[in-house]
């Protein structure tokens, strides 16, 4: 057991629209399940139900999505906490209510327990001011704090862990670039343990290719539409969330698994998203090996880094500059936890599960035992 007694973490990981909780007895998760159309405050049964089926509660580990300006690192849960989170709402409208809502509903039920919450835009907090900053009027950075934050932190944190301990080298002097790939997706660059860019930035929109959002578009694009065509922001806002990304390009649902079926059947629409989400995803690893200083391991996470091997072999085939090539029986053998790269490769490819709840109760647990 840790010093603080630590040892039995409930993690509490609250969506726009569902709950996942799961207790970690050390890093060993012994239960866990998805609230499916989670309401919020107020939404207590589902959730008591699973507390009292788990046992003893030593600690609880929230997930916040954004930490705002202020916190660069998981902090314990406080009143104040939580009106800071409540005064960035705007940042993350559709996240952080949810979190807070979380940590309230949770806190009412294990009101002895201390909690902490975790931040998915802290891992980034060591990005540099040229890295972080938006080539904007000075002014309005200054004003409205516009800089790039980053998302998906804690799954980068648990996956250039992991990927370390498989390819059996000590972060310190290990370069990095860690693709957190799923419905929502983003890379970073990660040198000495810590992130040095990344391809998400003031919002989530930012970036590669998604399911249904667009990633990056020309800001002048955005503004021609506006303009010349009369789109509001309110409908613009709208496309780039939901309707772009796969789903716009192929006329999809936006996942990849009926967009590969589609191109199998030579769907000409199909073809071309997967085209662009594999260019994409290979310039922005060449982007994030150069903010590196070069690459030794290429990790691959999230639903669609573990599950598609047609995306890691497409993307790794066109990277061979930089060292990456992996083994294709490897590649198509559902590798987990695995270095899949080719005998003659000179920068290793390695497939992480992911695991947002070991890092979370891993920093759980370190908050508490500093103090």
């Amino acid at each position: 057991m840790s010093a603080t007694g630590a040892q039995r973490v409930l993690v509490v990981n609250a969506g726009s629209s569902s709950l996942k909780l799961a207790m970690l007895d050390g890093e060993r998760c012994t239960d866990a399940t998805t609230i499916e159309d989670w309401q919020g405050e107020g939404h207590l049964e589902p959730v008591r139900a699973f507390i009292e089926g788990v046992g003893r509660v030593d600690a609880v580990g929230h997930r916040v999505v954004h930490g705002g300006p202020r916190h660069a690192h998981p902090v314990r849960v406080d009143d104040a906490l939580l009106a800071y989170l409540d005064s960035i709402t705007d940042l993350a409208p559709l996240h952080n209510p949810r979190s807070v809502a979380g940590i309230r509903e949770v806190g009412r039920l294990l009101p002895g327990a201390p909690a902490v919450a975790c931040f998915d835009t802290s891992f980034h907090a060591t990005l540099s001011a040229a890295a972080r900053t938006y080539a904007l009027p000075r002014e309005w950075n200054e004003r409205w704090g516009l800089r790039r934050y980053g998302f998906h932190g804690l799954s980068h944190a648990y996956a250039v862990q992991r990927a370390s301990d498989i390819v059996g080298r000590p972060l310190d002097g290990l370069r990095l670039v860690s693709c957190h790939l799923g419905a929502g997706a983003s890379l970073a660059a990660v040198r000495d343990g810590r992130s040095v860019d990344t391809t998400m930035g003031f919002t989530p929109l930012e970036g590669l290719v998604m399911a249904t959002r667009s990633g990056s578009v020309d800001p002048g694009l955005l503004l021609w539409l506006i303009g010349r065509e009369g789109v509001d922001a309110d409908r613009l806002g709208t496309a780039l969330e939901t309707e772009s990304g796969l789903k716009g390009l192929s006329g999809t649902s936006g996942d990849l698994r009926e967009v590969l079926r589609r191109r199998g059947e030579r769907d000409a629409d199909a073809g071309l998203a997967f085209d662009v989400l594999v260019h994409r995803l290979r310039r922005e690893i060449g982007a994030m090996a150069a903010s590196a200083g070069g690459v030794d391991v290429l990790v691959l996470t999230g639903g669609v880094g573990e599950h598609s091997p047609e995306v890691r072999s497409a993307a790794a085939a066109g990277l061979g500059h930089l060292g990456i090539a992996v083994d294709e029986h490897l590649n198509f053998s559902s590798p987990v936890d695995q270095d899949i790269s080719a005998p003659d490769a000179t920068a290793r490819t390695v497939v992480v599960r992911a695991s947002e709840e070991t890092e979370i109760a891993r920093e759980t647990r370190a908050v508490l035992e500093a103090r």
